[in-house]
């Protein structure tokens, strides 16, 4: 067996062309090699099949070398017979991405392409255990060029924007990393639901049953907070996640709920959040306002859908006599409830029984026919049915506890969870 030496100490021409390959045979290499030679492979292709030997110069300076050891003559990149001159576009491909990135602000990037099959066919046809792949050399080095010329570091974890190239067809296409704004909003009019309801009949395409508008509403919490977040990051669509969400005829009050708005294709990164706040609670003056908002993570998403935040309600009801409410309130606070699914949202959500904690239940008023309740139960509650019973679907109800019939008049959110809860 030949002994591990400093690859390739070898004298050409008077010139002494030193190759320190740590721990990898010189015959072993040299035999690989001289198989490669039937092929007219370009410098750069040549030093790609022992790229992961010897590291601090490019494949095209090794592919050079390694040729000039084995007497080999000179192929053009226009003449190779692997990338059929591809790698004599890197220039080309970084000026096409850097005209490409232009109109978008980032911090971070990162480079891919797509490579003809056929290459890739006849790459894996000559591949050695040393090779790396074209398509790693194409991206290492246009992105290099890209971050020179942008003074923009490449990420190859978490980057603001993909830069995707197509090197059949110098096209370049853009993946742009979402924006996520997390924040807290309160809903201050009844009959706005909390994200875009749109028409059952066409989708949102617009018909006569939704007056050609394409949903059921004119306007939503989602919209009303997520115009002007648009206008300000350039984003081409947005998705708004809430922690939860309260009927459209409940206000929500107190300190907020959580939500956060994801931005896609934000041509913006950097905007002032204070500003953009003081925007949204401008236009939507009178209807939502919003309050802490802060750049968030993708992962936040989860965490936030899947938050039991307890929840504190103001209920006004009505009945025809007081009955034992007192009795009923009392005999409600710190117990637990079941409730089957309500039949007013049967149609959209799993029918099962689920069962709830009835934290605190407290009398603020009491008139001839008329209460106002405050309540804080788990996430999760329904309160309209602990009023009602939901025709014994919920059990015990404040209903049949008290011994009389009961209607929800008004129902408002007027706190979710606390400060430390959403850490």
């Amino acid at each position: 067996m030949a002994p591990f030496l400093s690859f390739f100490q070898i004298s050409l021409h008077k010139n002494l062309l030193s190759f320190f390959f740590t721990y990898v045979q010189l015959e072993d290499i040299k035999e690989k090699a001289k198989k490669l030679a039937k092929y007219k492979l370009c410098d750069a292709c040549l030093g790609r099949q022992f790229a992961k030997i010897e590291h601090g110069i490019s494949n095209r300076e090794r592919g050079k070398r390694i040729r000039e050891m084995l007497g080999l003559e000179k192929v053009d990149e226009s003449e190779c017979w692997l990338c059929d001159g591809l790698m004599n576009e890197i220039e080309k491909f970084a000026d096409l991405v850097i005209d490409a990135l232009k109109d978008y602000e980032f911090n971070t990037f990162l480079v891919g392409c797509k490579v003809d099959e056929e290459i890739l066919r006849k790459e894996k046809e000559i591949e050695t255990p040393y090779a790396e792949s074209i398509k790693r050399e194409i991206n290492r080095e246009v992105g290099k060029i890209v971050a020179k010329k942008l003074d923009k570091p490449a990420d190859f974890k978490e980057p603001d924007i993909v830069a995707l190239i197509n090197t059949l067809y110098d096209v370049v296409e853009l993946d742009v990393r979402p924006i996520y704004i997390y924040g807290r909003y309160r809903k201050l009019v009844r009959g706005i639901p909390q994200t875009k309801w749109y028409c059952r009949k066409c989708y949102g395409k617009g018909c006569e049953y939704c007056n050609y508008k394409g949903k059921m509403y004119e306007e939503s919490v989602e919209e009303l907070i997520a115009k002007k977040a648009l206008e300000a990051f350039e984003a081409e669509d947005e998705s708004f996640h809430g922690a939860g969400r309260e009927d459209i005829d409940v206000l929500m009050l107190g300190n907020g709920r959580p939500f956060i708005l994801e931005l896609k294709e934000p041509r913006k990164r950097n905007v002032d959040l204070k500003e953009l706040e003081k925007q949204i609670n401008e236009y939507a003056k009178g209807k939502v306002e919003v309050t802490g908002l802060r750049y968030a993570k993708k992962e936040e998403i989860e965490k936030l859908k899947s938050a039991e935040y307890p929840k504190i309600y103001r209920v006004v009801i009505k009945f025809r006599e007081k009955g034992k409410i007192n009795e009923a309130v009392n005999a409600l606070r710190g117990r637990i409830i079941s409730q089957r699914t309500p039949k007013r949202v049967a149609h959209r959500r799993a029918d099962k029984i689920r069962h709830k904690k009835i934290i605190d239940i407290k009398i603020e008023d009491l008139k001839m026919n008329e209460a106002t309740l405050i309540i804080k139960a788990e996430s999760g509650t329904y309160i309209k049915e602990l009023i009602t019973g939901d025709e014994g679907r919920t059990t015990p109800s404040l209903a049949e506890l008290a011994g009389v019939e009961m209607k929800v008049e008004k129902l408002d959110v007027i706190g979710i969870g606390d400060k430390d809860e959403e850490k």
